[in-house]
């Protein structure tokens, strides 16, 4: 359906906020959990992120569109998310290198959105009633039915969608001649995250989500990288028994974001779900063993329980959070394991953290 700039489009909450705006994006009817993302620029690559599968994303920058899309900046395939909400969209922009219109891409990915919102005030209420289920439609303007799909929408507690965006057949990324190879168990990982360690002179193995350690171990990596992705980390027993084979032959092994929480469950630290998680590109964090802080792009819905962790004696914390004093970093005491909440490829975002990357690589030696 042709994208009619003035079409009135609906947005309902669980908790019964009504919102009405401008229709962008494909025309139709989209839920999902809604949450915002606080970072000024890098829209295409938070729509990309496979860990935003699910969400509908609220974008608190005010204006969105106005330099286009271009394909280098892509983080998987296709958008990933279920909806958009913005305040002024734009469909002109002027950046020479752009491949195209925002209102085009998301049109080509199946994106349906809703411009003209006071994303401030929408803000201010997730923040205080905590993320929710949502729809959005362009089609169904009638409250009471609407209610209706949004009952449908599943709750993000208790929901697996790595298995929806993991690679579905092993594969191979750099060069063969690199120095080392690493294993990564794909849960949703970026692109950028790949483009680190291969840039690290890594020859990568990608594999399913569901691979088993023995499977994995059979490539002969000299390190295995467990990825960011969507959903209940809680969900997952596949993934933490994965990674705790890997742990227990003292592999070198690295988890961001779910890999992070993945890495805590198989260790025995639970995970909770947060009241509306940490999304954008300006966190605050504090390295507990050099003592020096970080800016971090940050993208996480769940968390490690710290209670749990400071009366473990398998795991010790190395980040945390200085908003909330969250667990943003943890190793696994005499093993070769670590793993951080946020994302150190930060891509966009400041690079303070790329050095993560780096004590990796040098723990295969």
């Amino acid at each position: 359906m042709k994208h009619t700039p003035n079409k009135e489009a609906l947005l309902l909450l669980a908790d019964g906020t009504v919102i009405r705006g401008k229709s962008i994006g494909k025309q139709g009817t989209k839920g999902g959990e809604i949450c915002f993302n606080t970072g000024m620029t890098g829209y295409q690559e938070i729509y990309t992120d496979p860990s935003y599968y699910g969400q509908i994303i609220v974008n608190t920058t005010s204006h969105i569109g106005n330099y286009g899309v271009f394909d280098l900046e892509q983080e998987s395939d296709y958008p990933k998310i279920n909806g958009l909400i913005v305040n002024s969209f734009s469909e002109l922009y002027s950046r020479n290198l752009a491949d195209g219109s925002l209102q085009e891409y998301l049109e080509k990915g199946n994106v349906i959105g809703i411009a003209e919102v006071d994303t401030r005030k929408l803000v201010r209420h997730i923040r205080s009633k905590g993320a929710m289920n949502a729809i959005i439609s362009s089609e169904i303007l009638d409250v009471d039915e609407l209610k209706k799909k949004l009952d449908k929408v599943p709750d993000m507690s208790g929901l697996e969608l790595s298995s929806d965006v993991s690679t579905k057949e092993n594969f191979t990324l750099g060069s063969a001649d690199a120095k080392y190879k690493v294993a990564v168990l794909d849960l949703g990982i970026k692109t950028s995250i790949l483009k680190n360690l291969t840039d690290r002179d890594c020859y990568c193995k990608i594999f399913p989500g569901h691979t088993s350690y023995e499977e994995m171990k059979e490539w002969g990596a000299n390190g295995y990288f467990i990825s960011n992705g969507p959903g209940d980390p809680a969900a997952m027993p596949y993934a933490v028994e994965t990674t705790r084979r890997i742990q227990e032959d003292n592999n070198p092994l690295f988890g961001i974001c779910l890999g992070h929480q993945i890495l805590a469950l198989a260790n025995d630290i639970p995970t909770y779900k947060m009241h509306h998680g940490h999304r954008g590109l300006n966190h605050p964090v504090k390295n507990l063993e050099t003592g020096l802080c970080e800016v971090t792009s940050q993208n996480h819905g769940f968390g490690v329980r710290r209670e749990e962790i400071d009366s473990s004696d398998k795991v010790t914390i190395t980040h945390v959070n200085l908003n909330d004093d969250t667990v943003e970093g943890l190793k696994v005491n005499g093993r070769k394991a670590f793993s951080v909440q946020y994302h150190p490829e930060s891509s966009p975002g400041p690079h303070d953290s790329r050095y993560l990357f780096d004590k990796f690589v040098s723990s295969f030696e």
